[in-house]
């Protein structure tokens, strides 16, 4: 049996971990669905969709593969929301998107006020740039 002393340390141990875990699952659950910028992710839907929302169309896009099959692409870095209802009104999907660089076998070469990303597979060559990396790369520059 513990002694006495022990139990207040051993609350406030357990009563921290309780915390950390909670905030772990809540973080998990706004993670919402990520996707790698001019990358495409598929989305099985659990019924039929009839209608498809995206919050802002210029970081994420979503086509319609069929009924039950979304395609959703990265299209500018950043977080927006992707809402899909099913011909009754219901919601299927409410989710947030976040919409990140592929780091992966590339590496960025900064000099004075430029930045070049240069992709490494096996050789490192000039990656291709979208409008919005080359905005966020100017963002970063400056």
């Amino acid at each position: 049996m513990m002694p006495h002393t022990f139990q207040p340390l051993r609350s406030a141990l357990l009563a921290c971990g309780l915390l950390l875990a909670a905030g772990t699952a809540s973080a998990l659950a706004q993670a919402g669905i990520s996707v790698e910028m001019n990358q495409a992710k598929i989305l099985k839907l659990s019924r039929p969709a009839d209608t498809i929302i995206i919050g802002n169309p210029a970081i994420a896009d979503a086509s319609v593969q069929d009924a039950s099959t979304i395609v959703l692409t990265g299209r500018g870095f950043g977080v927006t929301n992707l809402v899909v209802i099913d011909e009754d009104g219901q919601p299927i999907v409410d989710e947030q998107v976040v919409v990140s660089r592929h780091f992966a076998n590339s590496i960025r070469v900064y000099r004075r006020s430029s930045v070049q990303t240069l992709s490494c597979t096996p050789f490192c060559e000039g990656a291709y740039r979208s409008d919005a990396e080359r905005a966020s790369e100017m963002e970063m520059a400056q």
